[in-house]
């Protein structure tokens, strides 16, 4: 039979525990508990975040992939943003329907895609030919941001060199960078950088992580060149989710979204979407959370279930 000492000092024990338990929690955690009224059932007022859908993620329930319809539709349904990554090779005349329509409405537009050629190499090495061809791209970039009000462009910097030093790779990667910021700078258009998982989906690429990201916008050191947090991809690359934000987020333009594994909506998986969206929250972040997701159904059902996952998760 146990004694009371031991009864004790097991309770004790137990107490401490939970107590370093707590405190091990991260603070960012916990911040902010007014995140005021919820909706209630079958309300469909905005969001309380810029969650993003990209055009076609609602095609059944519209009937059509008309850009404008699609931005009416989503706003109907509480969504204050929407994003596209193929807006410069839309028409011109198309993109500024669209920026007319997200105007009218007051709807954000997340980063459209600039350059993302996975396979070659190009921002990693010191080449004027390369680097030519990536200010003309700049250019052209800012052209479509002032015809689509757009506020930001993203950037993949292409594959690794697999005979130049990685530290030289990062120099150059940050040398191009700079001139691209000269461009974007006066533009008021901000790159975002994306980093992308190795291990499931681009073998190869340069960019995989958030601190290596953060630390390159850093050294580029302008307010133009930032990052996009895909936390598919960080998902999959490093984990520890939220503590990475908290550690880079001066520098996070942007968030691309999808639960892992799947990289379809939230509550698919494995990420704990609630806790990130209360969080960010709290944190005051004003910016996009593009869907850069597929759907876990088919048809009607699984575009539906997007939006219920969505109110599920912003329900904090």
């Amino acid at each position: 039979m146990e004694n009371k000492d031991t009864s004790r000092r097991g309770f004790l024990r137990k107490a401490v525990m939970a107590g370093a338990a707590a405190v091990a929690v991260p603070s960012v955690l916990q911040a902010g508990e007014s995140a005021g009224p919820r909706l209630k059932p079958g309300e469909t007022g905005p969001f309380r975040l810029k969650y993003a859908p990209g055009f076609g993620m609602f095609r059944n329930l519209i009937g059509n992939n008309d850009p404008v319809d699609h931005i009416k539709f989503c706003y109907d349904q509480g969504f204050r943003a929407v994003f596209d990554n193929g807006l410069m090779g839309r028409p011109v005349e198309e993109q500024e329907k669209i920026a007319s329509e997200l105007a009218r409405l007051g709807m954000e537009l997340g980063p459209f895609v600039l350059y993302a050629d996975f396979g070659v190499t190009s921002f990693v090495v010191k080449d004027e030919e390369k680097r030519k061809m990536l200010i003309d791209l700049m250019h052209k970039g800012v052209e479509t941001a002032r015809r689509t009000n757009a506020k930001w462009a993203l950037v993949v910097p292409g594959h690794y060199d697999e005979v130049l030093h990685r530290d030289f790779q990062t120099a150059n990667v940050i040398d191009n960078l700079r001139y691209c910021a000269e461009i974007f700078e006066p533009a008021g258009l901000t790159m975002v950088l994306e980093p992308l998982n190795t291990l499931n989906d681009h073998p190869g690429l340069f960019l995989t992580g958030v601190p290596q990201t953060y630390l390159i916008c850093r050294a580029v050191n302008s307010p133009a060149i930032k990052m996009v947090n895909d936390l598919y991809h960080q998902q999959i690359s490093e984990g520890n989710l939220i503590p990475n934000i908290e550690a880079a987020y001066s520098e996070i333009g942007a968030f691309h979204l999808g639960d892992n594994p799947g990289r379809k909506e939230p509550t698919s998986g494995e990420i704990n979407y609630k806790n990130i969206f209360k969080y960010l929250y709290n944190k005051g972040y004003n910016g996009t959370l593009c869907m850069e997701h597929g759907k876990a159904l088919p048809g009607k059902e699984g575009e539906e279930r997007v939006i219920a996952a969505y109110r599920e998760c912003d329900d904090f």
